[in-house]
């Protein structure tokens, strides 16, 4: 079994899994906004996102001699750590869950501000824990002064997303922009009670002939309608709260998927019999990933026939034909995993607090919205101001708690 036997390589490890975990968002992003039903990209990621952890487990996993202490993975499979296992699956589920949610929040809120808002409700919450179960091994007056960094960094990324919405709405302020997005929202009939009162108001302002524009710009009204057209999820005048509710229940699956794994393999709680080694970090992780096949596999079989939020249904067969964008969406998942098991595997050697550090990831995300899809194209001063000093927290942030980061002894 391979293992992480110093500082500076579980920190290679945790920033490969800052750009691997910061990237796979803004591949499933661009599906949905291509006219991609998310169940179908979902289902395609959560396959190549167990076969990850299949390939992690059977080559870092089982490189070198099995040791008591240390076994391979394969040779841990038949141990009694049912106990541990169950933590660790726990903590599948409840990534799952998270993931499961974004892939909506992204769609009602923004791909940057979905992922600033549960990375520090996961850094605040997730990482406070682990710094407890992993026996203070980080250094608390460096760690928790980056706690504070991602929080300050979170409030500046609402603060963006404040102001760049008001952008958009003095965008499509025009009145022929309001005349053609009554007509959409109405068309998919979604012009009514989900329509907030002011927005619903603004739409009834519209007056004269709609014209569409020959070549369209990232950032105008004409590009945010033409956005709402093709995209899966419509979310123009739909209540904000709906994509709000979303993020903050990720973000509280979020910051319990860490804590779960750390007591997987390292048995704070004491609850294996006595000669039984700790769950390796690779066994722990198969298992983490099983449970989060069956949960992603599972609720969006569901959701193919049960759709929420307004989507329109589909079928086991309809999934099956869908080719458009699916080698996007397996890609999505083969980053989701291996950025998941580099996450663990420097936490192991370092800490799970200083790990924690790859919630630094709307740094990436937010670089991906920008060089994608063109958020914040053509917004107000106010907003590149935010935007500034929001990404120079966040690096702030990143830094200080990989300072933190201490050599695991035993």
């Amino acid at each position: 079994m391979y293992l992480i036997e110093d500082k500076g390589g579980a920190i290679a490890l945790m920033l490969a899994s800052l750009f691997f975990l910061g990237t796979w968002p803004a591949v499933m992003t661009l599906l949905e906004r291509k006219g991609r039903m998310p169940q179908h990209t979902y289902l395609d990621y959560s396959i190549t996102n167990l076969l990850a952890a299949v390939l992690t487990a059977l080559t870092f996993g089982q490189i070198g001699d099995s040791k008591t202490d240390k076994p391979n993975f394969l040779t841990q499979l038949s141990q009694d750590n049912w106990l541990s296992v169950l933590f660790a699956m726990g903590g599948g589920i409840v990534l799952s869950l998270g993931n499961l949610a974004t892939q909506y929040a992204w769609a009602y809120v923004g791909l940057s501000v979905t992922e600033i808002i549960s990375s520090c409700m996961c850094v605040v919450i997730g990482t406070t824990m682990n710094y407890f179960l992993d026996d203070k091994i980080n250094k608390a007056e460096v760690l928790f002064p980056g706690v504070v960094c991602f929080f300050i960094a979170a409030c500046l990324g609402s603060a963006v997303h404040s102001s760049n919405a008001a952008d958009n709405e003095k965008k499509l302020a025009d009145s022929k922009i309001n005349c053609e997005l009554k007509t959409m929202l109405s068309e998919n009939g979604e012009y009514g009670s989900d329509v907030e009162p002011d927005s619903q108001r603004e739409l009834e302002i519209g007056f004269g002939s709609c014209q569409k524009s020959e070549k369209v710009e990232a950032g105008t009204a004409e590009y945010l309608l033409q956005l709402e057209k093709e995209r899966s999820i419509k979310v123009l005048g739909k209540n904000t709260f709906i994509g709000l509710a979303i993020v903050f229940f990720s973000g509280v699956c979020y910051s319990l998927f860490s804590p779960a794994l750390n007591l997987a393999t390292n048995d704070q709680w004491h609850t294996l019999k006595e000669g039984v080694p700790h769950l390796v970090v690779y066994t722990a992780f198969f298992y983490f990933s099983i449970s989060c096949f069956v949960i992603g596999i599972g609720l969006n079989l569901w959701f193919l026939y049960r759709p929420v939020l307004g989507l329109r249904k589909s079928s086991f067969e309809a999934y099956l034909k869908d080719w458009n964008g699916r080698q996007w969406a397996l890609l999505a998942g083969l980053l989701c995993g291996f950025g998941n098991g580099f996450q663990f595997m420097g936490g192991q050697a370092a800490g799970y607090a200083a790990a924690d550090a790859v919630q630094a990831l709307p740094l990436v995300s937010t670089f991906w919205g920008i060089l994608l899809f063109g958020e914040y194209r053509k917004s107000s001063k106010k907003t590149y101001t935010l935007l500034f000093f929001m990404l120079t927290m966040f690096i702030i942030a990143v830094t200080v708690l990989m300072a933190s980061a201490d050599h695991r002894k035993n």
